[in-house]
């Protein structure tokens, strides 16, 4: 993930040992280090939250410029939703 020449620094952070442990079984499992999948964890949920930040901040945007699903919208996603519950059920 990072870059041979991308400079580094430090991060130091207090995790449960279970947490810890896990880790280290990914690190044998999968031959890389700590550092590598800590980094890439970290890459991951920035990400992430980026993405849900960005998603949210355009959401209040439209809902500032008055941008709301209609009454028909709204019954289109329940019914939607109610037939796969139907459909998982049955499947159950």
């Amino acid at each position: 993930m990072a870059l041979a020449d991308a400079p580094t620094v430090t991060v130091g952070a207090r995790v449960p040992r279970d947490v810890r442990d896990e880790l280290d079984k990914l690190v044998k499992s999968t031959g890389r280090n700590r550092n590598a999948l800590v980094e890439e964890a970290l890459r991951r949920f920035i990400d992430i939250e980026r993405w849900q930040l960005a998603d949210i901040e355009a959401g209040l945007r439209e809902a500032d410029a008055g941008d709301f699903a209609t009454d028909e919208d709204m019954e289109a996603m329940r019914a939607k939703y109610r037939a796969y519950r139907a459909t998982e059920q049955r499947a159950s």
